[in-house]
């Protein structure tokens, strides 16, 4: 779950980490409020959870309430990148003499963490690494050790800080890190991490990401989703327990274990190119158990997105078996009912699966086509779609 600005400044604060005053805002005349209880120069900021908010016009420095309330007005309502503009963050004001860029994030490909650093900051941190790549410091961080002091030191010199400000720098990113094995985040981020001309080292804005997986140990959490701004899909699909995602495609995804699905995704995009382009239309995984509740839950998803003009249902059993597979479609399209309004192509293999095949044959039901390999249901979806 990515948080927005406002909330990853929250828990900055919480952390002991060095933040701005900051006040959240819906109209312009909470702005206008706002900007005259913190007084002097504020900033009002874009609460969207995308970069390159500055650039689109969503950042505006205000010297007085009413160019505060002004800015507002300029700002709500704006699409950034596909996000519309909803709420602002009436930050205070800062004198900046230096701009740095800190971050730690989870680094699967080496099952450890990654910090990020450079004294570089402001730009965006995809264009920094192309364009200067020496820029940028990348020091592992071993889970097992942490990052105390003598590590953020490390990384502070090897990313370049005067050693003047290395001792500030390092007592800054330890608390950021605290911050995300506190929170179980998976990105802790700030760009621009700023020295003020007063000599300060203050997080003038915050990224960060929460791992869902740790969801039971956060109750706290779930305060911080923005259920309004959620996609009604994977709310319906959360609510249900499936793994959904949605995508800019018109081929429904259904099957058991992620390693499964992420390959159909590709086998689809694939097969896609030959029938108009057409593309997945989701990432779902129904794991181990595909029962008729389940598979139910899922078709109701999929059926549900306007996009979907056809589904694959990709299914290996395993320890569950392709004849309760089979069995769960069937009473599926049942318990659907006309809801049940688009073609399914279905493969089967794995344990049991001619039985699973007969079950299927013998139901004769118009939506279900049978595939028997997944390059071929793959391209039937596709072929579907694309009529």
């Amino acid at each position: 779950m990515d948080l927005y600005e406002y909330q990853a400044r929250d828990l900055f604060e919480k952390y002991g980490v060095p933040v701005l005053p900051g006040i959240v805002a819906d109209t312009p005349e909470e702005v206008r409020a706002a900007s005259e209880k913190l007084g002097g120069v504020t900033v009002v900021k874009a609460q969207v959870k995308v970069g390159g908010r500055g650039k689109a016009g969503g950042v505006k420095v205000a010297k007085t309430p009413d160019e505060a309330e002004a800015a507002a007005k300029a700002i709500l309502g704006l699409d950034i990148k596909g996000h519309v503009v909803r709420r602002v963050m009436v930050a205070g004001g800062a004198r900046i003499a230096r701009e740095f860029y800190f971050s730690v994030l989870l680094d699967r490909a080496n099952r450890s963490y990654l910090s990020l650093t450079s004294v570089e900051g402001g730009m965006e941190i995809e264009q920094l690494a192309v364009e200067k790549p020496e820029a940028l410091a990348r020091i592992e961080v071993d889970p097992r050790g942490g990052l105390d002091i003598a590590k953020a030191t490390e990384i502070a010199k090897a990313a370049g800080f005067p050693d003047e400000l290395v001792a500030k720098v390092a007592d800054v990113f330890v608390k950021l890190y605290a911050v995300y094995t506190g929170e179980d985040a998976t990105l802790v981020e700030v760009n621009p991490l700023v020295l003020t001309e007063e000599g300060d080292i203050i997080a003038l804005d915050g990224k960060v990401s929460l791992d869902e997986n740790a969801a039971f140990r956060h109750p706290e959490h779930e305060a911080l989703e923005d259920k309004d701004a959620a996609d009604p899909l994977e709310a319906k699909a959360k609510a249900s327990d499936l793994n959904y995602v949605k995508l800019d495609g018109e081929v429904g995804i259904i099957g058991n274990g992620a390693g499964l699905v992420m390959s159909t995704l590709d086998v689809v995009a694939y097969a896609g190119e030959k029938h108009k382009g057409v593309k997945p239309a989701n990432f779902l995984d129904i794991g181990g158990g595909a029962s008729a509740e389940v598979m139910a839950a899922g078709l109701d998803v999929i059926l549900n997105d306007p996009q979907v003009k056809s589904v694959f249902v990709n299914v290996f059993g395993g320890i569950t078996a392709c004849d309760a597979v089979a069995n769960g479609i069937v009473k599926a399209l049942e318990i659907l009912g006309d809801e049940a309004n688009k073609p399914l192509v279905v493969r089967l293999d794995g344990n049991n699966v001619d039985e699973g095949r007969r079950i299927l044959t013998e139901a004769n039901h118009p939506l279900v086509t049978l595939a028997l390999t997944m390059d071929e249901g793959a391209d039937k979806a596709a072929e579907l779609a694309a009529k």
